[in-house]
């Protein structure tokens, strides 16, 4: 049976979706890094992001957090990227996770050595959120 519209409206407010600022996308495919590097990194961002109170949270760092099988740059991974901002990083391993979430998520800061590429989601014309 699938589900109604009303039953994940009713699944994304439990979610907060509508309330968070950014959303960090973790690949943890194998063509960047292997499994066991993306997993590892992977359960250190939910780790971190439910310590700082960041995740199913509301306010100014609400982060949505979402493990990806392939962000078509299969080379130099894990590789994460934060919207809206569009900040591209590589080599996200779990050893640099708690790093990227204070310096990037809490402070605002990017890591730029980390960082190779960027690509801003544009705000609406009238500067609303749609």
């Amino acid at each position: 049976m699938d589900p109604t519209k009303d039953t994940l409206a009713a699944m994304a407010g439990k979610l907060l979706i509508g309330q968070f600022h950014r959303h960090v996308f973790l690949c943890v495919g194998e063509a960047c890094c292997s499994g066991e590097v993306g997993m590892a990194a992977w359960e250190v961002l939910k780790n971190e992001l439910k310590a700082r109170n960041l995740s199913l949270a509301t306010g100014p760092a609400a982060c949505y957090r979402t493990k990806v099988g392939c962000l078509r740059v299969c080379a130099g991974g894990p590789i994460l990227v934060v919207y809206p901002e569009g900040t591209w990083y590589m080599g996200m391993t779990a050893d640099r996770i708690p790093r990227f979430v204070q310096e990037h998520l809490v402070d605002g800061n990017p890591i730029e050595d980390w960082v190779f590429a960027r690509n801003p989601l544009p705000l609406p014309a009238d500067g609303q959120s749609s």
